[in-house]
């Protein structure tokens, strides 16, 4: 039996993203609380269940590709991949090596999402810089000159400042992040007065540090943005020039096809 797909994996501190990948190169995408998948058996249900509702069946999956922050996830995205797929799980850059030079002064300490995000702006943007930010958890801004992981800068996110402003005070609601307007307002309310805070406030951080890091980077190296808040911000962020969304599953699966072990079994 030929396999024909892939079972991409991110693998953050808050949410475990799914991305089934098929011999076109479309990606279906799922998201499930890291909390909910703390045994291999969660772990394998979950995707068997996943890969049921993408009428898809599990034991067609050629490889689980890996990107993970999360080392208790990692055993068990190894055992389940066995048990439920009867295929391995390979880790990106672990078992799959990026062509990417890694210049942090410890390389070991970048988060490999990072990286993956990193790479994937190099295949996707063909340009001799990129810099990359992913509104995840953190807000992350990663820096590529010439095929080399030059290093970057980690930030409060949206979705955390958010919280810690709620948390701490009596009277301020929760951020849902809604604002109309392309120009910050001034607020007259207190829901409006929270959004644009946020929202304008952190457009401003990203304008204000894309001003300072791209002058760092080759000219014309693009503003690639990805991670849930993404495209809120880039509404009223003109310095980003693309948004993708599935960034970090584009270059897991790239760098399962672009590594010559992988690629005559891959899609």
């Amino acid at each position: 039996m030929t396999r024909t797909r892939l079972l991409l994996v991110d693998a953050g501190n808050t949410n475990v993203k799914f991305g089934l990948a098929g011999a076109d190169g479309a990606i279906e995408s799922y998201s499930l609380p890291t909390a909910h998948l703390a045994t291999a058996d969660a772990m394998g249900l979950a995707i068997d269940a996943l890969c049921r509702h993408a009428r898809v069946d599990v034991t067609d999956l050629s490889a689980f590709v890996v990107s993970s922050v999360v080392p208790r996830l990692n055993p068990l995205l190894r055992a389940a991949a066995r048990r439920y797929a009867r295929c391995e799980a390979l880790f990106v850059p672990g078992d799959i090596p990026l062509p990417l030079e890694n210049r942090y002064l410890r390389p070991a300490e970048v988060g490999a999402d990072r990286l993956v995000g990193a790479y994937a702006a190099t295949r996707l943007f063909p340009a001799p810089g990129h810099l990359v930010i992913d509104f995840g958890t953190a807000t992350t801004f990663d820096c590529v000159a010439h095929g080399a992981y030059l290093g970057g800068l980690i930030c409060p996110g949206l979705l955390s400042s958010a919280q810690g402003l709620a948390g701490g005070t009596a009277k301020l609601p929760q951020a849902d992040f809604l604002v109309e307007e392309d120009e910050v307002d001034v607020g007259t309310s207190t829901a409006k007065s929270l959004n644009h805070g946020l929202v304008f406030g952190f457009a401003a951080m990203v304008e204000g540090l894309c001003a300072r890091l791209l002058p760092k980077l080759p000219a014309g190296a693009p503003v690639i943005a990805t991670g849930g808040f993404a495209e809120i911000i880039r509404r009223v962020c003109p310095v980003i020039a693309h948004n993708r969304p599935d960034l970090l599953m584009e270059g897991l699966r790239l760098a399962y096809l672009d590594n010559p072990v992988y690629t005559p079994a891959a899609p």
